[in-house]
């Protein structure tokens, strides 16, 4: 007896499983507005359940077209709008996209499982050809997520950060002990960092590369204080290392973005202290806003905008399958001197 064929699964059911119209499936597939994030999510978990996808998404599959790649940010969307160093990557990223009719799908999370649950969403849902990871954590559950389901993936950050996942990165420990070496050259001895969130790997990369050159310079103080990489934390920890006396005081700060560098140049007029002279500072990223201060802010500079356009270029071979999707680093930040930085001049300073 001939076994019936199993009869085909239509966008019609998938709308019966999820409890919503046919209309509302395409605009879940086709990434148009209109629709719940809940709403969305359940459409696509039906059509999993159903293995259903619609035909232009097949297609773009087994073509290997990428119409969309994805980029989910676990940082404060207030924060986000304000820090140069995204704005930068971002329009790197989308130089490359732009070129390949591409979209960049953007979104902002609240933690690390919740990315993991997206991109989840985003494959499983042929949102996506392939996402970018970005701010890694020790122990990041993401490496893992992303090889169970097979997502074409590249992360930004060091390789010991990243596991067996394609990466592309700057070696933020040369770029930190270039900065120290420079200020102590200039006479410094007394050198502190304001740097950013103690989860992220990319800061305890920073940490131990300070630590390390601070003790090889023999330096006569060091300090390091953790932020959370606004002007407002950046403007506390310099008015906190600047309120020290005597010995306790660096003559010499360096910042892990430009905005905590430009507060930090308020903080100092504002406690009577001149730049260069009585404290140096020096920025990291070397944005616009470092050459629109008065003094000019001394900087690590590095090709931002480069930078993600490397990250996109190398997430199309991932997806591919081209020679240039292994992991690579992106040309380290280089020094930048300006009106910020300068021997210690003052009495009882160096």
């Amino acid at each position: 007896m001939t076994t019936p064929p199993t009869p085909r699964v239509t966008i019609k059911d998938v709308a019966a499983r999820a409890g919503v119209s046919k209309g509302a499936v395409s605009l879940a597939f086709n990434q148009r507005p209109g629709l719940s994030e809940a709403t969305r999510d359940r459409i696509f978990a039906a059509a999993r359940e159903l293995g259903w996808a619609p035909n232009s998404s097949a297609r773009s599959l087994s073509s290997r077209r990428v119409d969309a790649v994805g980029l989910a940010i676990c940082r404060p969307a207030r924060l986000l709008g304000l820090e140069p160093f995204y704005m930068e990557f971002v329009s790197g990223v989308e130089s490359v996209l732009t070129e390949r009719s591409c979209s960049l799908l953007l979104r902002l999370v609240r933690n690390l499982e919740e990315e993991a649950g997206l991109l989840d969403t985003w494959w499983r849902g042929k949102q996506v050809g392939g996402s970018i990871l970005v701010d890694f954590h020790a122990d990041d559950p993401r490496p893992a997520a992303v090889e169970r389901l097979g997502l074409p993936v590249v992360a930004v950050g060091h390789p010991s950060l990243t596991g067996s996942l394609p990466s592309v990165w700057t070696d933020d420990a040369t770029a930190v002990t270039e900065a120290v070496r420079y200020l102590a050259a200039l006479g410094h001895r007394r050198i502190a960092r304001v740097g950013g969130a103690a989860a992220f790997g990319h800061t305890s990369i920073r940490t131990a590369a300070f630590d390390e050159a601070a003790r090889a310079l023999e330096l006569a103080g060091a300090w390091q204080v953790a932020t959370d990489f606004s002007g407002e934390s950046g403007a506390r920890a310099t008015r906190s290392l600047l309120s020290a006396l005597g010995e306790d005081r660096p003559t010499a700060i360096v910042y892990d973005n430009d905005i905590m560098a430009v507060a930090g140049l308020s903080v100092a007029a504002e406690m009577g202290l001149r730049v260069p002279d009585d404290v140096s500072l020096l920025a990291w990223d070397d944005s616009q806003l470092c050459r629109l201060t008065h003094p000019t802010l001394s900087a690590m500079s590095h090709d931002v905008h480069g930078f993600g356009a490397e990250v996109a270029r190398t997430l199309f071979e991932v997806i591919t399958g081209g020679e240039g999707g292994g992991s690579h680093p992106v040309p380290t930040p280089v020094l930048t001197p300006r009106g910020s930085t300068a021997p210690p001049r003052r009495a009882g300073h160096g």
